[in-house]
């Protein structure tokens, strides 16, 4: 008795020593893969160096070209990784469209992920003995408390491993889901190990008597369940206010019941995450209090300066859209970055994310840093902030209230280092593309960039029309500074391509304005077939619209454009790199990686044709 007693002893304390050593080894494996593309991150960044440096010599007519041997390597491996990475899969049913699988990039990660996952639950643990069930339980059990910081890490806006690999928080985000259901896949594992030995020896009550634990090992699986089915896309967009309130909550309850239930020698796990999630949080608090209280708000030099938070103008656009314009920032920004926005009077209780539409002061505002953002109203908030923005509007009073704003967030690449340029956004996706062409045209810095395609498509005329305007002063930017820009706006929705033109513009005289919408209206009819049905102009040779001139290359349509024709175009009309952005719902972005991936293919980018990468960047709608 007392042997086997030491026998199992002496087990025990192996199988201790094997899975500490394999949940060691799990961060070994995610230093590596960090450490890997940190090293791309630099490697990418000497060569974008080298590219804006030889496009200050006159004599390289495309500088993104590749200059050297190793370049030319690398440029084969980026064009062969992205030809793998970007195509993906769109499920176009309406109320299945949340089941489409992620673009191939990030399969491949998850592949590799779940190979090591698969590797360490099952490694040295399939033995048929005694001991077999509890072998495998025990595995799993540490192969699920280990992934607990990684989970908690993912999850945070102050992001180190973002920070280190060089992009955003908001980017990794699927992957924290995922790992959190690859989670709930090893706890289920651990748990059943354990209740099918308990069940065949009849020991369940006992066992739930004599170790507490048990219960909240329960407890925790449990919350790890209603997390993991909640976070699902169609529950997540049910009342996306309720599912963060209660995903925090259940997040903290989780820790709690975790740390409960492992053993002592596991809990610097539990540990490690609450560190993660209490420095997040206190970095988060402290960025609110620095960005929106002035101490001494100098009022006489700066409209809508004041001590806490910021003036913000409220202007609705039409029956759906309201634009803010937030004076007296304290912060610079990128195009591309987004921040987080807080009215208490409209809601009390609610940060939501928006991107910041301008890419530089606005004129006639504020002398210091103005911003705007465009919201569309779907539910929730931003229904809100629009009836709210209406009522004070007939109210005939001022237009204005506190705003509080945390950010900016995200890491949109540089896109001054690409020969040509093609913007895709669609309705309110233009806050997104817009500022990266703004910014591209009034960067006084050396730039490679010598054409730009841009792209609006929307339903309704009243989503673009406020960046109509805008465009037209791009057009006449892009004149001044020598870069070739084409810009198309799509309008499907029946009759509204009219409505559109029907709105002034900031640079038309009031002439050319008319002429402008009576050429529009001609060019509509004039692809309609004889049962009134507008036909694709996108793909046809196309005439061109501008209220400014004649060379404008302004195009309007009325049909639904064609994306993959439109990136072709553009990228055969270029000798150097192309950089693709695109920013709208999941079939455009779908669309556009599937259309990127086999253009490179069939271009065979970088593979001895001479034909030159393309390199996509998304922001897609997501909650």
């Amino acid at each position: 008795m007392d042997m086997g007693g030491m026998d199992m002893s002496m087990s025990s304390g192996e199988m201790s020593r094997t899975n500490k050593a394999y949940a060691k080894g799990f961060w070994y494996f995610v230093a590596a893969a960090v450490a890997l593309f940190l090293v791309i991150r630099a490697i990418n960044f000497v060569l974008n160096w080298s590219r804006l440096r030889r496009s200050r010599t006159h004599s390289v007519q495309f500088p993104s070209k590749p200059s050297n041997r190793f370049s030319q390597l690398w440029a084969t491996l980026t064009a062969a990784g992205r030809e793998m990475s970007y195509p993906q899969l769109y499920v176009p049913f309406r109320h299945l469209s949340w089941m489409t699988p992620p673009p191939m990039s990030r399969v491949f990660v998850l592949l590799v992920y779940w190979a090591v996952i698969v590797y360490m639950m099952v490694k040295d643990a399939i033995i048929k003995d005694i001991n077999f069930i509890e072998r495998i339980a025990f595995r799993n059990a540490w192969v699920t408390v280990t992934q607990v910081p990684l989970l908690y890490l993912l999850a945070s806006r102050t992001n180190i491993i973002a920070l280190i690999v060089g992009t955003s928080y908001e980017r990794l985000n699927w992957l924290h889901r995922w790992v959190a259901r690859t989670m709930f896949i090893t706890t289920t594992v651990h748990g059943f190990h354990f209740w099918s030995e308990w069940v065949g020896k009849n020991l369940v009550a006992i066992e739930v008597d004599m170790m507490p634990m048990v219960k909240y090992g329960f407890g925790a699986w449990g919350i790890l369940l209603w997390m993991t089915v909640t976070s699902f896309k169609p529950f997540r967009s049910m009342a996306y206010e309720f599912f963060v309130v209660q995903h925090i909550l259940a997040a903290v309850m989780f820790l709690w019941a975790v740390y409960v239930h492992v053993p002592a020698s596991a809990k610097y796990n539990v540990w490690f995450a609450i560190a993660a999630l209490c420095f997040d949080r206190v970095f988060r608090l402290g960025l609110l209090f620095w960005q929106n209280i002035n101490l001494r708000p100098n009022r006489s030099s700066c409209e809508g300066g004041q001590w806490i938070g910021h003036q913000a103008q409220l202007s609705p656009l039409g029956g759906s859209m309201t634009v803010l314009t937030i004076k007296d920032v304290h912060f610079k920004w990128r195009a591309g970055q987004h921040l987080y926005l807080w009215l208490p009077r409209v809601a009390p209780f609610e940060v939501h994310p928006y991107t910041i539409a301008s890419a530089h002061q606005l004129p006639d505002t504020c002398t210091c840093n103005s911003i705007q953002l465009v919201v569309r109203s779907h539910s929730g908030f931003s229904k809100r902030l629009h009836q709210f923005a209406r009522k004070l509007e007939g109210a005939t009073r001022s237009q204005t209230l506190t705003a509080l704003v945390v950010g900016p967030y995200g890491h949109p690449p540089r896109w001054d280092v690409f020969e040509s340029l093609v913007l895709i956004s669609a309705s309110t996706g233009a806050s997104f593309t817009l500022p990266i062409l703004e910014n591209v045209l009034h960067s006084k810095a050396a730039s490679c960039v010598k054409r730009v395609d841009f792209l609006l498509a929307a339903r309704q005329g009243e989503e673009i029309g406020y960046y109509h305007g805008r465009l037209h002063e791009a057009i006449q930017k892009a004149k001044l500074v020598g870069i070739e820009l084409a810009v198309y706006i799509s309008v499907t929705g029946n009759g509204q391509l009219e409505a559109l033109t029907s709105m002034p513009s900031p640079s038309s005289s009031s002439s050319s304005t008319s002429n402008e919408k009576k050429t529009i209206l001609e060019e509509v009819r004039a692809a309609a077939n004889g049962e009134g049905v507008v036909q694709p102009l996108m793909g046809s040779p196309r005439r061109r619209f501008s209220s400014v001139s004649s060379d404008s290359h302004i195009h309007h349509s009325a049909s639904r454009p064609d994306v993959a024709g439109f990136i072709r175009t553009a990228v055969e009309a270029t000798g150097g790199e192309t950089g693709v952005a695109v920013c709208g719902g999941q079939s455009l972005v779908a669309k556009v990686r599937t259309s990127v991936a086999k253009l490179s293919d069939e271009r065979a980018v970088h593979k001895g044709t001479g034909a030159q990468g393309i390199y996509l960047y998304v922001e897609e709608y997501s909650f």
